[in-house]
């Protein structure tokens, strides 16, 4: 990663996680979550990702498909609930 483009993503990060906490208060019918797929194998990066794209959807599918009473405001990965 270019250096320049490195030291913005730690703020860009943070700003994103604030906006999905904002936007899950905000629309309480609506779950807004944030989701990692991890380090997918992908044209994006060469397929140099350790998981298949399958795996890499897996927060996604678990995430979206979660009832209603399901999380709303929260970070996942494919092992659940991730730290910010």
């Amino acid at each position: 990663m270019e250096r320049s483009a490195a030291a913005g993503y730690p703020s860009t990060k943070a700003a994103l996680n604030m906006l999905t906490v904002m936007y899950a208060s905000e629309l309480g019918e609506m779950k807004v979550n944030a989701i990692d797929p991890g380090y997918t194998a992908t044209d994006l990066n060469g397929h140099s990702g350790f998981q298949t794209v399958t795996e890499g959807t897996d927060a996604v599918v678990a995430v979206a498909t979660a009832g209603a009473d399901g999380p709303t405001g929260g970070f996942f990965d494919r092992t659940g609930a991730a730290p910010w």
